[in-house]
Parts: C-alpha cells; sequence; structure tokens
C-alpha cells in the first residue's frame, strides 16, 4: 500500500307516433302506450317511474401536485423533512387520529405555513400503496443532490478527518435507506451514488433511512473508479468491504481521510472497482453464513472507523 503522506478532505330525438289511433302516447322511457279511457281520452294516471340504476361509487380522483413532487410517509420521514427545511408542498393526515405524534406533526405544518388536510385511510394507501403511511404522507420536492466537491469541501470545513461512503451499484431501497440512517448516526460527512445501478432517493428510502436523508449529503457521482481516483487525490485512502480482503476490518488503519466502499447485494465490488481501491478489508465470519447484508456490513465498517478515530482522540463515551 502505497504511502500518500497526509491526505485530506471532504398521465335523439325522441320517436315520432307515426300512425298510432288518437288517444295513444309512447311514453317516455318506457317505451309503452299510456292507459285509455272509454271516450278515448288518455288516461291521466302518470306513467309508471323508471326506476334509475344504482349508479357504482367512483373511487377517489387521483391527486393532482406540483410537477416533479414526490411523496414520503411515516412519521418519522415527514417530520424530519419538517425539520430538515426541505420543501413540503403539502401534508396529509388519517381523519380521526389524534395520536401524539401526528398532533406534534400538525403543530409543526401549522407553524411553517403548510396545508393540511386529514382524508381517509384508503386515501391514504392510494397516496403510497407501496409505502406504510402511519397515518400521514406529504407531497415534497425532491431531495436535492450535491456535487462531489461540495462534500469535499463540506468535510474538510470539520475538525475531523474526512469521512465518505461509496455505493456500488446497491439497489435496494432498504439497504440504501438503512446505510444512510446509519451513516448520519457516525457522522459520514457525504455517501455518493453512482447515477446509473443504483437506487433513486426515494420515498421508500426517505422511510427506511428514518428520515436520514434530509441529514446526509448525498452526491450523485458519474463513474465510480474515476471518483475513486478524485477521492485519492484529495488525500482519501479508498477502502473497499469484500469477503476476499486480505486485511480484517479490525486491523485496518481507518484514522486518516477514508472512503469506504461498500458493494450490492447480489454482486459486491465490481472487478475495476476492487483493483482501484487501496485496500480490501474482510469482517470476521464465525458462523455458517458466508456474508452480511449490505447495509449491516457498511454499519460495522462506519462504527470500527469512528471507534478507532475516538481511540486515537482519547474519546472514550
Amino acid at each position: 500500500m502505497a504511502d500518500r503522506g497526509t491526505r485530506q478532505g471532504a398521465g335523439k330525438s325522441a320517436g315520432k307516433s307515426g300512425g298510432k289511433p288518437a288517444g295513444w302516447a309512447v311514453a317516455k322511457k318506457a317505451g309503452r302506450p299510456t292507459s285509455r279511457t272509454a271516450s278515448g281520452k288518455p288516461s291521466a294516471k302518470p306513467a309508471r317511474p323508471v326506476k334509475k340504476a344504482a349508479v357504482a361509487a367512483k373511487a377517489p380522483a387521483p391527486v393532482v401536485e406540483k410537477q416533479n413532487d414526490e411523496f414520503i410517509a411515516g412519521r418519522q420521514a415527514v417530520s424530519e423533512a419538517l425539520k430538515g427545511g426541505r420543501s413540503v408542498n403539502k401534508i396529509w393526515m388519517a381523519a380521526g387520529q389524534r395520536n401524539p405524534a401526528l398532533e406534534e406533526l400538525r403543530y409543526k405544518a401549522k407553524e411553517a405555513g403548510i396545508v393540511v388536510q386529514e382524508v381517509t385511510s384508503d386515501r391514504l394507501e392510494a397516496l403510497v400503496p407501496d409505502l406504510r403511511h402511519q397515518g400521514v404522507v406529504a407531497s415534497v420536492a425532491p431531495v436535492r443532490y450535491w456535487e462531489l466537491d461540495e462534500v469535499l469541501e463540506l468535510a474538510a470545513e470539520g475538525p475531523e478527518a474526512g469521512f465518505l461512503v461509496i455505493l456500488d451499484g446497491l439497489e435496494d431501497p432498504q439497504n440504501v435507506g438503512a446505510i444512510l440512517r446509519s451513516a448520519d448516526a457516525s457522522g459520514v460527512h457525504g455517501v455518493l451514488l453512482p447515477k446509473r445501478r443504483s437506487c433513486p432517493l426515494s420515498g421508500a428510502v426517505a422511510r427506511a433511512s428514518a428520515g436520514a436523508v434530509e441529514h446526509v449529503p448525498v452526491a450523485h457521482i458519474g463513474n465510480v473508479v474515476q471518483t475513486i481516483e478524485t477521492l485519492k487525490k484529495a488525500g482519501y485512502w479508498v477502502v473497499g468491504a469484500d469477503a476476499d480482503g486480505t486485511t480484517s476490518l479490525f486491523s485496518a488503519d481507518l484514522t486518516g481521510p477514508v472512503a469506504l466502499v461498500i458493494g450490492s447485494e447480489g454482486y459486491g465490488l465490481s472487478r475495476l472497482v476492487k483493483e482501484s481501491c487501496d485496500y480490501l478489508v474482510r469482517i470476521p465470519m464465525k458462523g455458517k453464513v458466508g456474508s452480511l447484508n449490505a447495509s449491516v456490513a457498511s454499519a460495522l465498517m462506519m462504527y470500527e472507523v469512528v471507534r478507532r478515530r475516538d481511540a486515537v482522540a482519547g474519546d472514550d463515551a
């Protein structure tokens, strides 16, 4: 492993009676003559009313929001969106629910001047059919992606060495959300997400992250290998997670500026990405299973960085 010295960073008319005898009239809609009196005049008795067919109840009209808006659901996700200053267009809440957490959300939304509408649970499910809403759904502006240079500048401003996470081909929103949650908790300066073969920051990611998506800078990057080379020039050591890594996670040097690279759920790191890393680390496995879930492995790696840095700083808290 080469020594780079002091790496630093961060969509009709009605029918006519014709030749019918006088006194007969065609009843409208019924299609039959009225009864006739002995004098030949039509009876004053009105025609039998026609029963109207029952009209099936219509489904609620789809909600039309501002172009490019997206939906997030769940108390924590909506709360963090309000706290993080994300642009919230409107909030829908389940009618009749007086949960303390929902009441707090209602109060925060009122303070921010956001419209809150009470609707049925069926309406909420129609808005977010693939998410558990917990009685609240919000229409929000898309998450802003950072530029890589912005993330590096942010990391350079802090008192600690740069700490980044690169996701190589992760497409599962649950894993991406969980990684963002761990990244926020462990003080990561930014998560780098490729524009191709990766999961967008959707409502599912926001919910899985428990709202951390509102606080962790996420940068869209192009080629992962090129990004790694850029980080090396900025002074970062790039450490990949791989089951065949030659170095144990618990003996690797993680105290300087570091970028952890996490591979996809099924295939791990791509070959070129592996070759571009400064070194590959493995997580010791003592049982029968050969690997960990991507979000679990990344959480272990992030907190090993925290543990090492705290030990060097003499912080046992």
